[in-house]
């Protein structure tokens, strides 16, 4: 069973999802940690975010992931009997 482009699209958008939350913690310092801060702000705020280089760096992490996954897919080594019978389920 072949991906139809929508299927691949798809799961390359959930997989976005789920590095670009796995990448939002790395290189934020708060306010707290740095002691700067405006009046009347949260200290655990954040100074500068840097959502851009987050963003690039989501999306080339999830294309080599991707990438990975349908060489593996299609060299067969991501097949639902293969994965069935690994975990010992019967298909």
């Amino acid at each position: 069973m072949a991906y139809t482009l929508s299927t691949g699209f798809a799961i390359y958008f959930v997989l976005w999802w789920v590095v670009l939350f796995v990448t939002l913690p790395f290189g934020v310092r708060s306010q707290h940690e740095t002691g700067e801060g405006a009046p009347g702000t949260d200290p655990g705020a954040p100074i500068a975010s840097r959502m851009g280089r987050k963003l690039i760096w989501t999306t080339l992490i999830s294309a080599v992931i991707f990438a990975l996954a349908m060489l593996a897919y299609n060299a067969g080594y991501l097949s639902i009997e293969r994965l069935s019978k690994l975990m010992g389920l019967p298909f």
